[in-house]
Formats: C-alpha cells, structure tokens, sequence
C-alpha cells in the first residue's frame, strides 16, 4: 500500500478509537451533573503539535522532552488540575514510542544483527548489543532511582532553559574540539562501531544520565559522546540512534506502566496513537537529515539554535 494511502488509513483508525476528539478541542459535559468520564484534555491538533515536535526533534541535538515541554506550556489550560498536567507529561515520554518504531525500520539491519548476536550466530552484532547495554545501564539505574525528582522540579520553562542554554555551551566545546581533531589527524584514524570498547560505551551512557534534566538532550550527550571516545561523526550519530532504541522503549515502557491509570483517565485513545504516528514520520525524515547533515556541517547550526531558545525562555521570564 502506498506511504499516503496508509498514513491516511491510519488517521482514520485514530479518529475511529476516538471520534469525538476530531470535532473540536475538549468539549465541556453538557451537564455537570454528568457522572461520566472527564473530557480528554487533549485533542487531534495538540496530539499533532506534539508528534511533530517529538518526532523532529527527538533525533535532533536540541532535546524533545524540553520542546514538547514548552508546547504543553501554551497548549494547556492555565487552570488545569495537578492530575491533568501528570497525565501530559507522562504522554510526553510515551509518545516518544512513534520515534522509536521508525528508527528501528531504519537500522532494522544492526537491530536484526544485534538479534543474531544475543542468538549466538553474529559475533559483530553480540560485540555491539553489549556495547549498547553497557552503555544503557547508568541510564536505567539513576532513571528508577531519579524519575519522581525529575518530574517534579525539572519539568517547568525555567529548567528547560538552563538545560539548553549550558547544553549549547558544553555542545559548542565538543564540536571545536572535534575540529580541531579533524584538522590534526587523518579521518581515517576515526573508531567505528566496532572499534567500541566496554569502556567507552558507558562513557557514552554516563554522559546520557544529564539527559535526563529536560533541554539538555539525550541526542547531544550521546554524539557528544561518541565525538569524545573518538567515533566519527557518522558512527556518533548511529550509536546515538541505537542506545535511543533501548533507552526511550525503556522510558515509554516505564512511563506506560506507572501512569496508565492517569494517561486513561485524562487522555482518549485515538488522539494518543495519533501523535504517536505523527512523530514516527517526522522522526524517519529527521534521522534522514541528520546523518547526512553532521558529515558535512557538524554541530554548530545546533549550538546557535539551543542559546537563542533558552535567551526567548529567559526574556519571557523577565517579562512576566
């Protein structure tokens, strides 16, 4: 079936799981004496906003979760109940699902390699699973032991503007030094995939911890990463995408569990898959841009943006 006509299919099979939704943006109960379910505090068009937010940016060395955080701000209600805005922020990671589905078709082959190595049959794809579990695992230690913390103090504008703004800096660093490096050495003294050691990835994964502070990035500390322990630029980014897979699943999965309650009482169903859907598109063609974009350019572009986002945050405070 054609891209079009199955991007369309699906759209209809969201507006199906929820129809009401694509009439208007959460309708008030006719009665308030009404004893059934509370309106959706979120519709198609904000599912929309946030899937291509999600999906263009979660790839992207300018962090999803602190994007997707100041679209909520000026989506949602100034009123909306504490519970409200727990079932939002908690669909701000699962919707992150949609990124993780099309990165996986992308690199299906390492994936499928990586299966082949647990299996016992691919020596390349067993060397680079581990790779990746190492590199996930602080990861998932400080994510159980920090999630409540995070949720309550970082996800606000303020924080998301720190994050951006120091993010950008040590961004900025990183991508000098690889420069510099580039100019000094010959391009072909670069580690690949396979040249990555057990060390190295949790280097990689330990850098991926201070992703977890909304606006810093989970996409930038993992190339950063990868740029340190001397990957190229290429092979950062593919790294980057791969530890992604393990690391947002872990997130969504975690997130799903632990909030379901909250998610299904405030969010209807199709408007959820439908942003899901959304971010998985824009999620394919931004990892598309992206790979070919740092072999040529680098990080810079990314450094600009990150500080002229974080000085708007800061001004509009200053403003209030």
């Amino acid at each position: 079936m054609p891209f079009r006509q199955t991007f369309f299919l699906l759209i209809a099979v969201c507006g199906l799981l929820d129809p009401s939704s694509l009439l208007g943006k959460k309708s008030e109960l006719s009665d308030s004496n009404d004893s059934g379910p509370p309106p959706s505090v979120m519709d198609y068009f904000d599912a929309a906003i946030y899937g291509v937010i999600e999906g263009f940016t979660e790839f992207l060395p300018i962090s999803s979760t602190g994007h997707l955080i100041i679209a909520s701000e000026i989506l949602e209600h100034a009123d909306a109940s504490a519970q409200k805005e727990e079932a939002i922020n908690a669909y701000l990671i699962v919707i992150q699902g949609g990124a993780i589905l099309a990165v996986g078709l992308i690199y299906r082959l390492q994936v499928w390699s990586m299966f082949l190595g647990l299996a016992g049959v691919n020596p390349r794809g067993r060397r680079l699973l581990i790779n990746v579990i190492f590199a996930f695992l602080p990861a998932a230690f400080l994510g159980l032991l920090l999630d409540e913390l995070i949720e309550s103090y970082l996800f606000g504008l303020l924080p998301v503007a720190i994050a951006l703004f120091l993010g950008g800096i040590f961004m900025g660093w990183a991508e000098k030094r690889k420069k510099a490096q580039e100019n000094s050495t010959s391009l072909s003294t670069e580690k690949t995939l396979e040249d990555l050691t057990i060390g190295s990835s949790l280097l990689i994964g330990f850098l991926q911890c201070f992703a977890m502070w909304p606006g810093t990035s989970r996409s930038m500390m993992t190339i950063v990463g990868g740029y340190i322990v001397g990957l190229s630029r290429v092979h950062a980014a593919e790294f980057s995408f791969l530890l992604g897979l393990v690391t947002l699943t872990a997130a969504a999965g975690y997130k799903s569990m632990t909030k379901w309650k909250t998610m299904s009482e405030y969010l209807s169903l199709g408007p959820v898959l439908f942003g899901c859907v959304i971010a998985g598109v824009c999620a394919a063609l931004s990892v598309f841009w992206l790979v070919g974009y740092l072999s040529r350019r680098g990080l810079g572009v990314f450094v600009i943006y990150r500080v002229i986002l974080s000085l708007v945050i800061f001004g509009f405070y200053l403003i209030q």
